[in-house]
């Protein structure tokens, strides 16, 4: 699909959607109780869909009414096989999902079966290689086929030692599962520890669904053992990651509105409804770092909110240049991020150097592109290329990748008054 958007004065309201990483959370955390729950507000995305898809190939029932999600879970029956054949494999379809696949393997474990993880190619080329280092010292097979990943072995409790800089989401993925075993766990997180609010929306996820955590020292969690998680019914917050993409569409066309408002007497503001100011996810951040790329000169460090990346680089880009840190683990998600976006940005006239863990994107004269920019089938560089489209306009290959995080993305740019047409 091709996306053309063309340069326009967007205004009004919208609401942020669901958030990705709270639907994630509690979807697990529900299919792992005792009973049925409820999640409600959860937004119908390719990659929430893969968590649904997961639960279900562990035994749980999730049935979609609108944007709720009644589950009934698999507390008391986990670790009895469902089927006869205990040679056969649980199939997980992960889709795109990292979050999904890192989070389920851990889970997975308890199980007794042996599991097989499949999903796109990008998946599992970014692979599991924390999981294979820490589970080969407990006796836990992983293989990776380029086709899939197959994971067999007993997690037992135990003591967990695990980089802090590579993906919170093992972390995550060990403190959802360390709990339903009977000894308990320690998880040490060695510094640094980017992205620590992923594991806060893990343990406050987990709290809501009565498993307890306590942190006995900075990134070092005792894990009690024999808990069971209990059913719910909750509702899931706004979303930062993607609000960051409206925020900042605001933020880029508010000169161009202010010169229109007074011949159209209008509201010169882009309101983002539905996100909670005391919310964990760490990509709250946005409002901050996009007010220091307004006044300039300070390099901005992304360590903890990588997705926040290509939209920052962005507006960098609008705004007269930007100097990033902390941008190594762009490289491990759905693209290249930072490599992309250098590649993108040159379509519109601006240079990018990227390093080892910095990107500074340079002062220049923002043009519309004489050639299509591309996706790289990542939804995250969509919405940035799409803010840039809504300054000087552009045309978007493969822009069906926004599914993954944020269906109706063009329908929400539609109704702020931009002109977006589908070729």
């Amino acid at each position: 699909m091709k996306i053309k958007i063309s340069a326009g004065c967007p205004r009004g309201s919208v609401s942020a959607p669901p958030s990705k990483s709270y639907a994630h959370r509690m979807l697990l955390c529900a299919a792992l109780a005792d009973g049925e729950s409820v999640i409600r507000d959860v937004v119908s995305n390719e990659d929430v869909s893969a968590t649904l898809d997961c639960a279900r190939a562990l035994g749980a029932k999730c049935t979609v009414s609108g944007d709720a999600v009644m589950v009934s879970g698999i507390g008391k029956i986990l670790g009895q096989s469902a089927v006869s054949d205990l040679e056969e494999a649980l199939t997980f379809p992960c889709r795109e999902s990292g979050s999904t696949m890192r989070f389920f393997i851990p889970v997975s474990l308890l199980s007794g079966r042996m599991a097989r993880f499949i999903g796109s190619k990008r998946l599992i080329e970014r692979g599991i290689g924390v999981y294979e280092k820490l589970f080969a010292e407990k006796g836990i097979v992983c293989q990776n086929d380029g086709e899939g990943i197959s994971v067999f072995g007993e997690l037992t409790a135990g003591e967990y030692v695990l980089p802090g800089n590579v993906s919170s989401q093992f972390v995550s993925g060990l403190l959802f599962a360390l709990p339903m075993l009977n000894g308990d766990s320690v998880i040490k997180v060695l510094p640094p520890v980017e992205s620590r609010g992923y594991i806060d929306i893990t343990l406050d996820v987990m709290r809501k669904f009565g498993v307890r955590v306590t942190e006995t020292e900075k990134n070092t969690f005792y894990v009690k053992g024999g808990q069971s998680y209990e059913c719910r019914d909750c509702t899931v917050e706004g979303d930062w990651s993607n609000g960051a993409a409206l925020i900042a569409l605001g933020e880029l066309t508010k000169e161009k509105r202010v010169e229109e408002a007074h011949e159209l007497k209008s509201a010169t503001d882009i309101k983002v409804l539905r996100l909670n100011e005391e919310s964990l996810q760490g990509d709250k951040v946005c409002v901050n770092l996009l007010e220091k790329l307004h006044m300039g000169g300070e390099t901005v460090d992304i360590s903890d909110c990588p997705d926040l990346g290509p939209v920052l680089f962005a507006v960098a880009a609008a705004w007269g240049g930007g100097s990033f840190v902390g941008t190594r683990r762009l490289r491990i998600k759905e693209s290249d991020r930072a490599q992309v976006m250098a590649q993108e940005l040159k379509k519109f006239g601006i240079s990018v150097t990227v390093g080892e863990n910095s990107v500074d994107v340079h002062r220049g004269v923002l043009k519309t592109p004489s050639v299509v920019c591309q996706s790289h089938n990542d939804h995250r560089i969509v919405m940035a290329l799409s803010l840039l489209g809504a300054l000087v306009g552009c045309e978007i290959e493969d822009a069906e990748a926004i599914t993954k995080s944020y269906p109706d993305f063009f329908d929400v740019l539609t109704s702020l008054g931009l002109e977006v047409e589908i070729k």
